[in-house]
């Protein structure tokens, strides 16, 4: 299966810092000050880079789940409790984003949206421990034709704010894109009932396109 979202390969979230970039490195050239223009120029670079959005192949069948984003698997844990939208013991992946890895979140497995959350919180590292009850997050849960499951997203020390393109009640494909978290940041999922999980504690992840676990 194709990539499912019509995406530009730069999302537009990044030309205000690929735009700025550029403005300064053309003023520093013109100034003659060449060195200095030379910074500017690689945060360009770097800015095109980050917000990239590279085309996926999404895996096949009602019972895959594929990861929502790019990065390491950080844990993965069995009988965690979730409260705020399934409601019992969950298996739980955490997927830590670095800024090198693309950004956006892609949804696990299709249904409709049947919860949209923001909460406003605080910026620290998003691989440290409790980030998912103190940072500024959004979560999506995904109503699907076996179960629900949760896709919350983290933003880390440097992230300063949670993008969500989706809307509650939509419909929504698996693989697809839904939103992004700028710069450092973390991805959770919660998956209640019998799962299997196919990832591991250090495995390199891809949003979209990587099968994290199999619904029994």
């Amino acid at each position: 299966m194709n990539d499912m979202i019509e995406k530009p390969l730069i999302l537009h979230e990044g030309y205000p810092f690929i735009g700025a970039a550029a403005a300064v490195t053309v003023l520093f050239a013109w100034l003659g000050w060449m060195h200095a223009a030379a910074v500017p120029f690689v945060l360009m670079l770097y800015f095109a880079y980050f917000f990239r959005c590279p085309k996926r192949t999404i895996p096949e069948g009602d019972d895959i789940l594929v990861s929502p984003a790019d990065g390491t698997v950080m844990a993965v844990e069995d009988g965690v409790m979730e409260e705020l939208f399934l409601g019992e013991k969950c298996h739980k992946i955490t997927i830590f984003l670095s800024v090198f890895n693309v950004h956006t979140n892609r949804a696990p497995m299709a249904g409709r949206i049947s919860l949209m959350s923001y909460t406003q919180g605080r910026f620290r590292p998003a691989y440290t421990d409790g980030v998912g009850y103190e940072n500024e997050r959004g979560a999506i849960g995904i109503t699907g034709a076996k179960r629900s499951i949760l896709v919350v997203q983290i933003a880390g020390i440097l992230a300063r704010r949670v993008v969500l393109w989706s809307e509650l009640g939509q419909t929504i494909r698996k693989g697809e894109l839904y939103g992004m978290i700028k710069f450092g940041s973390c991805t959770e999922l919660y998956v209640p009932g019998d799962v299997e999980i196919l990832v591991k504690k250090g495995d390199k992840v891809s949003g979209g396109s990587t099968i994290v676990g199999r619904l029994k």
